[in-house]
């Protein structure tokens, strides 16, 4: 495999699964030309006049959907680890003797563990999502016989509309639809809040089959995916466990560590002058943002101060706003619970919404660069500000990129992280993997302290008499390299095999993912 270096330094492929790819040319610096992926044309003397387009089983949808070796199945994943359907449908996929599939969920979780049986004996050619946890372990094994593309979310419908990835059969988990193929998620026995991620798998895909646990009277409303986009409808006993999108990254941290951390950054918005009447906020999974939700929401009450609106990932911290009234409107991608199913359902001001007004880079602008602040995690971060969210100290790719890039592009992007997990520094000389580069990444927010990105100068002008325990990110990693004995040994990996590739939210090629060594 031929590498070549990218404008970050970085060693990248040429060729992807048989694809010319672009090299990362930096921030800003690539755009594209020619037009949007077309949809094949279809007429409705080929569907029911009745409007009737539920079948049998699954079994006869794919089927009827032309299913066959070699093709690209596409799934979502807002049912997160309570998701029956993906395991199902390549249980359906192996019966039917179906062998190189390319899979590209929009998310994977480690209820997917089942499907590793399907890597090793060939239904699965090879993954273009994210990897969690086995699948990711599995991949950086180098198992997988093709080569892993993780995305961000805006990147997967960004590379379906460009026509970098053509979907041949989109299989759409839906807890509510009627038989003319509208569905919804935010009602019904599986309810998950909104479908956003599968919306460009319904626009562009070749063949769209809805599968519902939930089957009521045309119409379905309100409709998430609109019907006039679905070929085939199946009805299934359960789509999952809708309880289980509650995870450990959407439970509220009780460490005393994280929940300084925490209170530091509500401090630095406020100090910075970004809480104000009218700002925007976007929080990202995980203990410590949820945490820091709560101490902004108490400043924004004792100073009278009310958001415009707040993007999610909706969890019950933010329905609390909104429901009391410290919000106009919860602008959702993704809900992570199901206080933000229930208020999606019952009020109007909390919106659903996709990749394609959130995030997709190859539009007419997105939400993310109108966010005022936009707080996040990261695995690994390094003395130049840049970001790792896939991969661990150890080089196991073990995370998915979710809209993590997407959001980089806010004004003020602040990552609150431990600066040690396990004994192990989380601030290193250079990332294990490429995920966000430094001048995107203006804010670190550690329990031993705050640094500024340099090129922030207004930031450190505003907060330079706050009080906060503001440093430079070399002294911070100085003192937690001194706690823990020393920086952490890099990863052994094996440079001359690529297992995955992270694209940037251009489509160009930002990282390599090597495989770990046996002795690693």
């Amino acid at each position: 495999m031929k590498l070549v270096k990218n404008a970050a330094g970085k060693l990248v492929p040429l060729n992807i699964n048989g694809k010319k790819q672009i090299p990362y040319k930096g921030i800003n610096k690539f755009k594209p030309k020619g037009n949007k992926a077309k949809p094949p044309i279809r007429s409705c003397t080929d569907y029911p006049s009745d409007g009737n387009k539920v079948q049998k089983n699954l079994k006869e949808a794919l089927a009827k959907a032309g299913l066959k070796d070699g093709m690209t199945i596409s799934t979502h994943h807002h049912l997160r680890n309570g998701d029956v359907l993906t395991n199902l449908l390549f249980d359906t996929i192996k019966k039917m003797r179906i062998k190189n599939i390319m899979w590209y969920p929009s998310a994977s979780f480690p209820v997917h563990e089942h499907l590793i049986k399907y890597l090793e004996d060939g239904t699965i050619h090879h993954i273009e999502g994210s990897m969690n946890g086995p699948l990711g372990r599995y991949t950086s094994q180098g198992k997988m016989k093709g080569l892993g593309v993780l995305r961000s979310h805006g990147g997967r419908y960004q590379a379906v509309q460009d026509g970098d990835v053509h979907i041949d059969i989109a299989v759409i988990a839906a807890p509510t639809a009627d038989p003319f193929g509208n569905a919804t998620g935010d009602r019904g026995p599986s309810a998950c809040g909104l479908l956003g991620f599968a919306l460009g798998d319904s626009e562009y895909a070749d063949k769209v089959i809805v599968v519902t646990d939930n089957l009521v009277p045309f119409p379905c409303i309100p409709w998430q995916i609109q019907g006039n986009n679905v070929d085939f409808v199946v009805k299934i006993d359960s789509l999952g466990d809708s309880s289980k999108i509650v995870s450990g990254t959407t439970e509220v941290t009780k460490s005393p560590d994280r929940l300084l951390i925490a209170e530091y950054v509500a401090d630095f918005i406020e100090a910075a002058g970004i809480m104000k009447d009218g700002f925007s906020l976007q929080a990202g999974a995980g203990g410590t943002n949820l945490a820091f939700v709560l101490f902004l929401k108490e400043k924004m009450k004792a100073t009278g101060v009310k958001a415009r609106f707040m993007r999610g990932g909706s969890t019950k911290y933010l329905v609390q706003m909104l429901e009391e009234g410290l919000t106009d409107y919860i602008l959702d991608g993704q809900t992570f619970d199901l206080e933000g199913v229930r208020s999606m359902r019952e009020n109007t001001n909390h919106v659903n919404t996709s990749p394609f007004t959130s995030y997709n880079f190859h539009g007419k602008g997105n939400f993310a660069s109108m966010v005022d602040v936009a707080v996040l995690g990261a695995t690994e971060v390094d003395v130049n500000f840049n970001g790792n969210v896939v991969t661990h100290s150890d080089g196991y790719l073990l995370h998915g990129i979710g809209g993590w890039q997407n959001c980089l592009y806010s004004k003020c992007t602040i990552l609150a992280i431990p600066s040690f997990r396990d004994r192990i520094p989380v601030i290193v000389d250079e990332v294990t993997t490429l995920v966000g580069p430094g001048d995107l990444i203006d804010v670190i927010i550690t329990e031993r302290g705050i640094a500024i990105n340099p090129k922030r100068k207004d930031l450190i002008k505003a907060t330079k008499n706050s009080g906060l325990p503001i440093k430079s990110i070399k002294q911070i990693k100085k003192e937690v390299d001194d706690i823990c004995g020393g920086a952490p040994a890099k990863p052994k990996v094996d440079k001359k095999k690529v297992v995955a590739v992270i694209k940037w939210v251009d489509g160009t090629v930002l990282d390599s993912v090597f495989a770990v060594s046996k002795k690693n």
